[in-house]
């Protein structure tokens, strides 16, 4: 079977970047700011509400100031972390941009209520946190993250929000000398770290093996057309996968700031604010999209048709739903759809991949944990030194 698109002409209009896709498109611009600066303003407005609410003092003002950044991190994982559910369905013009967007920020949404497993491995890597003292280590994990987001987001590699958050968590604590759940990092982290690539590689070649051995009799164009209908509910199960995994990963952080400051007992119970306020922030920052990222993933590492973006985004999304519900354990999207992307690629040749790009995001995998918790330890360090 042969996955090149139904005419002549396909090929060759499948290779021109869409206009959306530019990187200077100033209506993506225009949104990704104005979304960006009216959540900004509402999260200064609601915060100054609760402190006066929950009473000003020292600990009051500290917390409510985690708590934005924890969704400002939530938000900034939406926009770099868009590109994972909807890069192959917008690059095989299954989808068009804006309704891949609108669509992964429902199902975004939709993932997010699905279990709360990961939050509670996340509020385990920092277990001792006390007052004050603890939400400047949750904090300065969590601007580490950031900083780590927003430095692979402007050069476009896809490297895992989540493993900055972790990464930040770690280094965080280890700048504090408080004590870390190696435990949960060693067994929840590291090991899915490993494993979870190498899984989507092998799981997206065999399946578009698969594939093409089934329909190896099929006329080309339809089974180009019967793909991008299906790359439509492919995208769909990866952007719920998405906010199933990383919505959580926000909610563990603000109970670890319950916890530290005694609002909460334990990190065994997630708030259903808690739940809703995450997985509302992660579907905003979704929507503003994450156009550098997207280009990558849906252009520069192979080329994508139908047949091959199902396969990938199938792939994908079954193993963030097996970590997730059945090991808790919080996997990178990104590792996930990239290495599928790989694997489905390397059915027609391994040199279909572009193994320079691939090996860039390698790279940026490789430093996502160590260079996000070396941003939290100074951030931490600097909060010390100004006796935060």
């Amino acid at each position: 079977m042969t996955t090149k698109g139904p005419g002549p002409g396909l090929a060759e209009k499948a290779d021109e970047v869409p206009p959306e896709f530019a990187t200077g498109s100033s209506t993506k611009q225009a949104r990704t700011t104005w979304v960006s600066i009216i959540g900004a303003v509402v999260t200064i407005v609601v915060g100054i509400y609760f402190v006066f609410y929950l009473g000003p003092s020292t600990e009051t003002i500290a917390l409510v100031s985690v708590v934005a950044v924890a969704l400002g991190f939530n938000y900034t994982n939406g926009f770099h972390d868009a590109a994972n559910a909807i890069a192959t369905s917008v690059s095989t013009r299954a989808l068009t941009p804006r309704a891949a967007l609108l669509m992964a920020a429902v199902m975004n949404l939709l993932g997010s209520f699905v279990g709360v497993g990961v939050a509670k491995t996340i509020a385990d890597i920092l277990p001792d946190l006390k007052g004050v003292s603890g939400l400047a280590v949750v904090f300065a994990a969590l601007a580490g993250a950031i900083i780590w987001n927003l430095i692979t987001w402007w050069f476009g590699l896809p490297s895992s929000s989540s493993h900055a958050l972790i990464g930040g968590l770690v280094g965080a604590g280890l700048a504090a000398a408080t004590t870390v759940g190696w435990d949960k990092v060693i067994e929840k982290v590291v090991i899915p770290m490993i494993i979870s690539p190498f899984a989507g590689f092998l799981l997206g070649y065999l399946f578009m093996v698969g594939i093409m051995w089934a329909f190896r009799r099929a006329k080309p164009a339809k089974v180009s057309r019967g793909f991008r209908i299906a790359q439509s509910l492919s995208a769909a199960a990866m952007a719920f996968g998405h906010g199933l995994q990383d919505a959580q990963k926000t909610m563990g952080v603000i109970v670890l700031a319950l916890v530290a400051t005694g609002y909460q007992t334990d990190t065994e119970y997630v708030p259903l604010w808690v739940i809703l306020v995450s997985a509302a922030v992660l579907s905003i920052g979704t929507y503003a999209g994450g156009w550098r990222i997207m280009r990558t993933l849906g252009r520069k590492v192979i080329e994508l048709d139908p047949p091959k973006g199902f396969a990938a985004e199938a792939t994908a999304s079954s193993i963030l739903y097996i970590a997730a519900m059945g090991f808790h354990a919080p996997i990178s999207t990104t590792h996930v759809i990239s290495s599928a992307i790989m694997g489905v690629g390397a059915t027609k040749r391994l040199s279909a991949v572009r193994w320079g790009v691939a090996g860039n995001i390698l790279v940026a995998w490789i430093l996502t944990l160590p260079a996000a918790g070396l941003m939290s330890a100074v951030v931490f360090w600097v909060l010390k030194i100004f006796g935060a």
